[in-house]
């Protein structure tokens, strides 16, 4: 309960519970927050794509996360993978996942986080044979962090070629809380509070843009965070760090949804 009161004091409307279904009483505390929830299976970058009894695994996950939560209204979205590359044997097993959900309910949306596929002069394409499959386009982009600069989002093009809404399903870059210095420094506060300031900026010059859920809330731990004195075996990307302290990013985040609202709620 205590993260989802951090999300809607952030201002969410809406929240993805990571890359597996989480415990039944998540979901039906989100609901009773009225907080929207994405839902997905733990079919997470490279695997078996070609093991009948991996199939046979994520689908079995899949039947019984929809199995589950079929009922609960919160659940708006399920999906079924997390930046998987792309590959023929990848592309069929995805696809029988997504018929799968449309088979057993086709009254909610389906998505996956997809990833960029590739950028030139400055214009970034997403192009994913699962769009046939998915009622909304959602892509994780690490702009800012893992590729590029922040200078790179003021000019940013997006060439996204279906008609249909997208979603960003992860954006940010890491903080150590408390660490200060320039804008330009990682792992400042203010380093990633302007990622965040220029990244929201960018999407917001896009048509079609829908929605967001950066990565992530809350500081958590991670094996493969071993950076002595930042990491500490935390990833840092939480707009909150592991002791329940907001960074500077939180209240950029929480000042651009609270403009959102105040935006639909004038039309």
């Amino acid at each position: 309960m205590i993260l989802l009161g951090w999300a809607k004091e952030l201002g969410c409307n809406f929240v993805r519970l990571a890359h597996y279904p989480h415990n039944e009483f998540m979901v039906r505390a989100a609901e009773e927050m009225g907080l929207m929830v994405w839902s997905e299976t733990p079919v997470y970058w490279t695997i078996q794509w070609e093991n009948p009894a991996t199939f046979a695994n994520a689908s079995n996950q899949l039947n019984d996360m929809m199995d589950r939560d079929k009922n609960r209204c919160g659940i708006v979205v399920w999906s079924v993978a997390n930046e998987t590359p792309h590959s023929d044997a990848r592309d069929n097993f995805l696809g029988r996942m997504a018929q799968q959900v449309k088979t057993k309910d086709n009254t909610r949306l389906l998505s996956m986080a997809m990833e960029v596929t590739g950028t030139k002069d400055n214009v970034s394409n997403v192009s994913d044979n699962m769009n046939k499959y998915v009622d909304i386009v959602s892509f994780n982009s690490y702009l800012g962090w893992y590729n590029g600069s922040i200078e790179d989002c003021k000019t940013r093009q997006w060439n996204i070629p279906y008609d249909k809404p997208f979603f960003i399903s992860e954006f940010g870059g890491c903080a150590l809380q408390g660490k200060h210095g320039e804008k330009t420094e990682k792992w400042t506060e203010e380093y990633q509070e302007y990622l965040y300031q220029e990244t929201l900026k960018m999407y917001d010059r896009q048509d079609g843009f829908a929605g967001t859920s950066p990565w992530i809330l809350m500081d958590f731990r991670s094996a493969r965070r071993q950076l002595t004195g930042i990491q500490d075996f935390f990833n840092r990307k939480g707009v909150i760090s592991e002791r329940g302290i907001r960074k500077k990013a939180f209240y950029v985040l929480q000042e651009y949804y609270k403009n959102k609202k105040e935006q639909y709620q004038d039309k």
